[in-house]
């Protein structure tokens, strides 16, 4: 043996290192949580595919036909189903965009976790608000007049369907701009909170040091 390994083996020896007693306990729960994750999301995956194949048979089964055996979707139908959408994209993927960076913002304000959880709430409202406005400002109780040429419009056009996946294509880049944003000023802003917190410390450890001095 080297002098830096039999030194080391000294040390191991005199400071021997127990394992934590609840170590096997936290193992054992890691892999659990594991396992409901990836049964969760095996299921959602289930639910997701169930959904789609009920939606394209009930259109395909209900929506009337024309003469020359064409599907001829009333356009508020195709309207009530993108904004259907729109929610359930808005109520699930900020959530499980979120659900990723909880780590990142235990780190960012691991100075004061109370008012991480607070920002992160706050934030939520705002995504909300800002989708809920996004589906109302774009909602149509009416057909479009630039949606065809022959008025008046009953059915589902090509320029409907561009528009409506326009919508789509909105609120996704709506969520990814304010999650994008939000991972670039969360640092800054947790570096702020904790600066706050500090220097009311500093200030009182500074007066505490010159009344002992006088």
């Amino acid at each position: 043996m080297s002098d830096i390994e039999d030194r080391l083996t000294r040390v191991l020896h005199d400071y021997p290192v127990e394992p934590s007693p609840d170590l096997f306990e936290r193992v054992v729960e890691s892999i659990d949580a594991d396992r409901v994750r990836r049964r969760a999301a095996a299921r959602w995956s289930l639910v997701g595919a169930l959904v789609v194949v009920a939606a394209t048979t009930a259109v395909l089964t209900l929506t009337p036909r024309s003469e020359n055996g064409t599907l001829a979707m009333p356009w508020w139908i195709l309207e009530v189903a993108t904004n259907l959408v729109l929610l359930g994209m808005a109520l699930w993927l900020g959530p499980f965009i979120k659900r990723f960076g909880r780590a990142y913002a235990a780190d960012v304000f691991h100075d004061n976790p109370l008012t991480g959880k607070s920002y992160i709430v706050l934030t939520d409202i705002v995504y909300y608000l800002i989708f809920a406005a996004f589906i109302l400002f774009t909602l149509q109780v009416a057909p479009n007049p630039d949606w065809a040429l022959a008025q008046p419009i009953t059915d589902v056009t090509a320029a409907q369907v561009k528009f409506e996946l326009i919508r789509i294509g909105g609120i996704l880049l709506i969520i990814g701009i304010l999650h994008g944003l939000n991972i670039v000023l969360m640092p800054v802003l947790g570096r702020l909170f904790s600066l706050n917190r500090r220097l009311p410390d500093k200030v009182a450890a500074r007066l505490g040091d010159e009344h002992s001095l006088r």
